[in-house]
């Protein structure tokens, strides 16, 4: 069985009463938990985590982790552990929206184990983007291709890149309360881009800026711009004006958290 690090409440009494004693006869403990507590050299140190993704359809993704004291690994997306992924970086090519999830790493040192931060992976596309695993994703969740989701007299084919941008994360299920909107919440999903990409989706100026949960009606969606602005509404928020030349979003679950590993928000009137 691996060992975990103690948790912290266990350190802090066990730093506490070596302190108080001052002896250093009480290190020569033969408790095995007070033993690993004092050799944490044993275990892996991690000096670079992973880091969130959202890349395009079809564009690679690359996870690592930089570690020392370690000699071994282990990735999982979604808590399962990958086959084969047992070295300190995953790549994931030509990434679609089955490789959409939660990404970590277990870092070993013998059987010690440390876990990374959990790292999210997202991907977008047009509406209008002609692959088969667009077209199997968009075929589970059908609203999301929606007239509601396009410009009047549009058609799926006919969106140009920088019309309807479908984006796909991962819900995480955590509870808690947020003011009167979105309020109390079941869990959400945030849809975000790394700094590298430009931290969120710019705004197309002469257009309408919305961003739209196509799936569910009892959601609510939540828009924060770089530059501190801020929105939130069910189901569908508008943002009329920018102020802002980047957005990220949010849609918090005030019921039941979905199951799905993938799921979309629409955004009308930003850059891919």
């Amino acid at each position: 069985m691996n060992k975990q690090i103690p948790d912290l409440v266990t350190l802090t009494i066990i730093t506490g009463f070596l302190a108080v004693a001052g002896n250093t006869a009480y290190t020569q403990t033969t408790d095995p938990l007070l033993a690993d507590a004092v050799e944490q050299s044993e275990f892996p140190q991690i000096t670079a985590q992973p880091v969130d993704q959202t890349v395009p359809v079809g564009a690679n993704v690359v996870l690592s982790v930089q570690a020392i004291n370690a000699n071994g690994y282990q990735w999982l997306c979604n808590g399962t552990p990958l086959d084969g992924q047992t070295n300190n970086a995953i790549v994931i090519q030509n990434a679609g929206i089955s490789d959409v999830g939660l990404y970590f790493c277990e870092v070993f040192n013998g059987d010690q184990a440390v876990p990374t931060r959990t790292a999210s992976v997202e991907v977008e596309t047009t509406a209008g983007a002609a692959t088969a695993d667009v077209t199997a994703a968009y075929a589970t969740s059908a609203s999301a291709l929606s007239s509601s989701a396009m410009p009047a007299g549009a058609s799926a084919a006919s969106i140009p890149a920088g019309g309807p941008i479908i984006v796909f994360g991962t819900p995480y299920p955590g509870g808690g309360s947020k003011g009167s909107c979105p309020g109390p919440y079941a869990g959400y999903v945030v849809y975000m881009k790394p700094a590298s990409r430009g931290w969120g989706w710019t705004p197309i100026s002469g257009v309408a800026h919305t961003a739209t949960d196509t799936n569910r009606t009892d959601t609510k969606v939540e828009y924060v711009g770089n530059y501190g602005d801020y929105g939130c509404a069910q189901t569908n928020v508008t943002i009329n004006p920018t102020y802002s030349t980047a957005y990220r979003f949010t849609i918090y679950f005030t019921n039941n958290v979905p199951t799905s590993t993938n799921y979309p928000i629409v955004l009308t009137g930003f850059n891919p």
